[in-house]
């Protein structure tokens, strides 16, 4: 098994996703016990104006692959481009965030070079020589630590908002653009469009900050209350099933079991019991607030810090608040 490493550089609208700079502080800890270097590639449109922005990252070098082929996304594009240059320079280990596209990706690129594919990871290490991954099961309830047999590579998936990112370490990297060497006649599904979210607030699964509404939220035009402390906080708007469900809010941001699964710095439950399938969501969260009237609810056995109160009262005060302190 080779010891560099090679990051995948998400691109989502012509911008580098965020959790790229976790990715390569989590490289940066692989290498630190492997002696090996750790590189970059950046697939698609933007590729070549977005390596510039991590060149003083402490990379090696980045490989900027950005041609008609692949300037939108495909997983077979883009495995076929992670394939070659992994069996081309031999990496040891790929990392990519265990985002939409990651947990995509992932799983097909490892398949071309008969690697290994740990997903959904919040931490990486060597330990004894041997890569150690950690990961969370059974709904965050417990952890279980993946280690690779043979000797093929290992790509890893690591959760948005786990790591903290990489600063800065001066120089510059190698920044070298290499043909896809991908037919895009022969692809057979190509994402032609993504459509963001209304009012252009991050994808909860890589928010800092989220604001959750529940049942208790009464209607859809009340999540308008939500959104408003959500933006000054820079953060995303999330729901609960049983909101989703009531229709007061749409299926791409509900968060737990059957939605997604969230870690952010900073998440505000309001009006959500804290039942087990929304728990299961977000309870790896590094803060957690929790706003209902009901002081026997679940929610705050698992809060950081409760406000037993309606969230009709707390809300606005909380907003209003926080307006006077970024004035």
């Amino acid at each position: 098994m080779g010891k560099d490493v090679l990051v995948f550089g998400e691109i989502r609208n012509g911008e580098l996703k965020k959790v790229v700079k976790e990715l390569i502080a989590a490289a940066a800890v692989i290498t630190g016990e492997t002696g090996g270097a750790v590189d970059a590639v950046l697939v698609g449109a933007g590729a070549e104006k977005e390596a510039s922005g991590i060149s003083g990252y402490g990379l090696r070098k980045i490989a900027v692959v950005d041609d008609d082929a692949v300037a939108d996304y495909s997983s077979e594009g883009y495995a076929a481009v992670l394939a070659s240059l992994v069996g081309e320079e031999g990496y040891g280990y790929v990392l990519m965030g265990a985002t939409s596209m990651g947990r995509d990706l992932g799983p097909r690129a490892a398949a071309r070079v008969d690697g290994v594919m740990f997903s959904d990871c919040v931490e990486v290490r060597i330990d004894g020589g041997a890569l150690v991954a950690r990961r969370p099961v059974y709904s965050g309830k417990l952890f279980v630590e993946l280690t690779p047999e043979g000797d093929g590579p290992v790509f890893i998936s690591i959760r948005p908002n786990n790591i903290a990112p990489a600063g800065e370490s001066g120089g510059s990297s190698e920044i070298a653009a290499k043909p896809s060497g991908v037919d895009r006649a022969a692809i057979r599904a190509i994402v032609s469009e993504i459509i963001p979210l209304a009012g252009g607030r991050p994808d909860v699964t890589e928010a800092d900050v989220i604001v959750s509404g529940g049942r208790a939220m009464k209607e859809e035009s009340n999540f308008r209350m939500l959104e408003k402390l959500a933006d000054l906080f820079g953060g995303a708007v999330g729901a609960s099933r049983a909101a989703v469900d009531a229709g007061y809010a749409e299926q791409p941001i509900q968060v737990g079991q059957t939605g997604k699964v969230v870690n952010p710095k900073l998440y505000i439950a309001c009006g959500i019991s804290g039942a087990i399938q929304h728990l299961a969501g977000m309870r790896t969260s590094k803060v957690i607030v929790a706003i209902n009237k009901d002081a026997s609810a679940p929610i705050f056995e698992k809060a950081h810090y409760g406000i037993v109160g309606d969230l009709f009262e707390v809300v606005p005060i909380l907003t209003e608040e926080l307006e006077k302190m970024l004035q």
